[in-house]
């Protein structure tokens, strides 16, 4: 896989969530690393990508409710295995399953395989809860993509923390997998 990394935003255009997600960063005055790689297609390139960046890149799973009521963004590690059980009881909702890819491009306007926390920046209205598994946060350093998953972003966890996660209006439910 053919690695590109560098500091702050690209400088040549890139797709409109893209865009969105380096002017909020840059508005925030928010220092990160950029890698631009090759479609990340499965967690073992995220980790191939994360050693790039010295950084483990999370895995997003966008969720809802058995009625399709209630959605959820989770942040976990990457190689955290999933049990929705587990996370539904602490959550206090019924059986959660992984939301379709109509309702994610509507609520946080991307595609299934590039979900972030920074996708949360198109949900105006706060239909989506964020979930942040606590293990995530224990690093120095968080990775994720931008809105598209041919780039990964490494960012300090105090940036993301103290500046980033306020400024989505998403207050998070940390949660233990």
């Amino acid at each position: 896989m053919m690695i590109k990394t560098a500091k702050g935003r690209p400088e040549e255009k890139r797709t409109y969530a893209e865009e969105t997600v380096y002017d909020f960063l840059d508005s925030l005055e928010i220092n990160y690393e950029r890698a631009d790689h090759e479609a990340a297609q499965t967690m073992e390139d995220c980790r191939i990508i994360g050693e790039y960046l010295g950084v483990n890149i999370c895995k997003n799973l966008f969720l809802c409710n058995r009625q399709k009521t209630r959605f959820y963004l989770l942040l976990m590690p990457g190689n955290k295995e999933f049990r929705t059980k587990n996370l539904s009881a602490q959550i206090n909702s019924s059986r959660l399953s992984f939301a379709d890819a109509a309702a994610m491009l509507e609520m946080i306007g991307t595609q299934p395989g590039s979900a972030s926390i920074m996708s949360l920046i198109f949900d105006k209205e706060n239909r989506v809860s964020l979930l942040i598994d606590k293990d995530v946060l224990s690093k120095e350093y968080f990775g994720c993509h931008p809105c598209m998953n041919t780039t990964s972003l490494k960012i300090s966890m105090r940036d993301l923390e103290q500046t980033i996660v306020p400024a989505l209006s998403h207050e998070p439910t940390i949660v233990e997998l």
